[in-house]
């Protein structure tokens, strides 16, 4: 039989987020319900909320969350009832030609549950990344499903559903930061702190945090910075360079998403360089570089996606860096709070006063 639970739901662009009676099928073939007990506020849920991914409303936000399996539909063989997982919002299918070729973190052709949660009138909800996790209890493919070990803090596993995965996953996945290298990171929000402790994990020399906010900087700094630019009072292109000997990074990570931060980044490298895209862009975002430039500086220019993490590989590793207390996922938990606050939560977020706001449930 459904069930009811409660939700949080984006009505309509820019409108305030409600509290809403949710309707949750029973789980049909290849999905599960699972039981929510943590969802991170993510600036992904804002862009939903305010029309930046699609007109598709109304969504029943929330993305980033850990829980325990309930129930699972006909042929689900790799989660049970009662498992511990992080959701994600790319399931691998093992078929595409990206999965054939044995890059299944590229995968081209991710599900989600084929059956829709509704409002109790009937309205169809769309989830936020297939997901829609700001609820008691979701639907999802069961290939989103992640199982890792119980005993870490539910706040802080999923985390790695979407921001702290997607920083760490461009740092070391994406950017292959490596041993001695320098680092240089524009944007110090969630997702760029975490493109820190990835860098940092993977032994770059020196690490170079760039930010318009003080607070965010010095945050930054514990993290694993090594240096900080408020690019507000200074360029950051030449404060870069000159950290790194008048060259320019090996690695520079765009966490902001803006074409003004991504000719930043892209000036900020050393000569075969890479950048790194992880900052999300709004849909009327342009960009105009010369191509001369871009032939010219050499090295790559890559997007990363969701960190081009496989979540089965890289989800349990980063909670055992956690346990055994290398990396400290908890540090990105700024507060807990309810389904009632999460309008708030974005306020706060907006402001540059959280990392993480987590809804627990």
């Amino acid at each position: 039989m459904s069930q009811q639970v409660q939700g949080v739901v984006a009505p309509g662009k820019n409108e305030a987020v409600r509290v809403e009676t949710i309707v949750i099928p029973d789980p049909g073939p290849g999905e599960a319900v699972v039981k929510i007990q943590a969802c991170g506020v993510c600036h992904t849920d804002l862009h939903y909320k305010q029309g930046g991914i699609n007109d598709d409303y109304p969504f029943l936000l929330g993305h980033e969350a850990a829980g325990v399996v309930e129930s699972v539909g006909d042929g689900v063989t790799d989660v049970a009832p009662g498992d511990f997982v992080v959701l994600n919002w790319r399931a691998v299918c093992g078929s595409c030609r990206a999965c054939l070729r044995g890059r299944p973190w590229y995968c081209f052709n991710t599900h989600n549950a084929k059956q829709k949660m509704t409002l109790t009138d009937g309205t169809e909800l769309s989830p936020a990344l297939g997901i829609g996790a700001f609820a008691e209890k979701t639907l999802v493919a069961a290939g989103q499903c992640t199982k890792v070990d119980p005993s870490v803090s539910p706040a802080v596993a999923g985390l790695l559903g979407c921001g702290v995965m997607a920083g760490i996953g461009a740092a070391i996945n994406t950017g292959n930061v490596g041993r001695g290298d320098s680092v240089a990171v524009i944007g110090c929000g969630g997702v760029g702190d975490a493109a820190i402790v990835g860098s940092s994990l993977a032994g770059a020399a020196r690490i170079i945090a760039v930010d318009i906010d003080d607070r965010k900087l010095a945050t930054a700094r514990t993290m694993g910075a090594t240096h900080t630019v408020n690019s507000r009072s200074t360029d950051a292109v030449e404060a870069i360079r000159e950290l790194t000997g008048g060259f320019g990074a090996d690695v520079v990570i765009e966490a902001v998403g803006r074409p003004e931060t991504y000719e930043q980044a892209f000036y900020a490298r050393d000569l075969a360089g890479t950048v790194v895209l992880v900052g999300v862009p709004t849909p009327e975002m342009k960009l105009e570089l010369p191509l001369l430039d871009v032939f010219g500086r050499g090295g790559a220019l890559k997007s990363s996606w969701y960190g081009d993490c496989l979540p089965s590989r890289d989800f349990p590793m980063l909670i055992d860096l956690h346990q055994q207390g290398r990396i400290d996922l908890g540090a990105f938990v700024t507060e807990t709070i309810g389904l009632g606050d999460v309008e708030e939560a974005f306020a706060r977020m907006h402001e540059g006063h959280v990392l993480r706001s987590v809804v627990m449930l």
